[in-house]
């Protein structure tokens, strides 16, 4: 099981990054890969009741990467961290399959009480550089959110969210963007 997503999240990485050049590369050096790796043995830490081992890996990896994933957090498969810098994943997070995150992105809480505090990102996501999403907020399937867009609201499915605050609008008038280069955040600042 293990190894099976050790390779799923590679060809992922080669299918997010045209840089990268070969699957020993990405293992070795993927910083983003290497959080994501870290945080599935805090998780099930976390899940089995050894909350401060769990805490003790995520912090370490921090250290070692940049990237900060509270061990409560739920990922769902084929999640993708791209130059992972100042990444902040907080603890009741939800993020859904397929997913991308570029650098400096936080998925943060709003609120001092316990419960759902986190944003719950749902499957085909595009998070932008330096994107804040804070709060028990929904971002809907295939959705893209631009770089620095800072989301404090909901968001339908197949939306682009920009701005501060980001405001939600429809993906159509994109169609003529070939392939899947709609999906650039970059495109949305």
């Amino acid at each position: 099981m293990a190894l099976f997503r050790a390779r799923e999240d590679i060809r992922n990485a080669r299918t997010h990054d045209p840089a990268a050049r070969g699957g020993a590369e990405i293992a070795l050096v993927y910083s983003g890969l290497h959080a994501v790796w870290s945080y599935r043995v805090a998780h099930r830490l976390w899940r089995a009741g050894f909350r401060m081992p769990a805490r003790m890996l995520s912090q370490f990896t921090r250290f070692l990467t940049g990237i900060e994933i509270h061990p409560g957090a739920r990922i769902g498969r084929r999640f993708f961290i791209d130059h992972g810098m100042g990444v902040v994943i907080g603890e009741t997070t939800w993020i859904g399959d397929d997913v991308m995150l570029y650098h400096g992105v936080t998925l943060g809480g709003r609120g001092s009480g316990h419960g759902k505090r986190h944003p719950t990102i749902h499957d085909h996501v595009t998070i932008g550089a330096g994107a804040k999403v804070l709060g028990a907020i929904e971002i809907g399937t295939r959705t893209v959110i631009g770089a620095n867009a800072v989301v404090v609201h909901d968001a339908p499915p197949d939306s682009v969210l920009t701005g501060v605050p980001a405001r939600a609008r429809p993906r159509s008038g994109h169609e003529q963007i070939a392939g899947d280069e709609w999906l650039d955040p970059a495109l949305y600042i």
